[in-house]
């Protein structure tokens, strides 16, 4: 297994099978233009089987930290220490690049992910609610 960090459109799309829904080359190239944007690809035999992709959140009294946005491992290679390896791949890339910390969201019902994180390393913080702000093209 080889991971490598996403800097092309055309690696995104060569491994839009492990995301939610087909990846759009506009909306590719401005995530690997946003600063504090990363991906990383996990492949083997030089076909995608994992991603893990995260940014960078920076406040004037906290500093820099990484947000774990989406992980995914194809399924006929999960349980293979995939996730895990991505997941310490984009822990180390936040320390190179001075985060404080790295954090993810995870439904509590979601054993795998769960397993996934602690076997990285990853401390149970508590509960948290999430709210959201669906906003359309054009509205406040």
């Amino acid at each position: 297994m080889d991971i490598r960090r996403a800097r092309a459109v055309a690696e995104l799309l060569a491994a839009e099978a492990l995301f939610d829904g087909p990846a759009r080359p506009e909306w590719s190239e401005r995530f690997l233009a946003a600063p504090g944007h990363l991906m990383l690809i996990a492949s083997v035999d030089g076909v995608p089987v994992g991603m893990v992709s995260g940014v960078e959140m920076s406040h004037p009294d906290k500093g820099t930290e990484m947000c774990l946005y989406e992980l995914s491992v194809a399924e006929g290679h999960r349980r293979r220490g995939i996730g895990r390896a991505l997941t310490l791949a984009l822990a180390e890339e936040a320390a190179a690049r001075g985060c404080y910390g790295m954090w993810v969201g995870v439904d509590t019902d979601n054993e795998a992910a769960l397993a996934t994180y602690g076997s990285a390393g990853a401390l149970d913080e508590g509960l948290f609610t999430v709210r959201g702000w669906p906003l359309a093209a054009g509205t406040p």
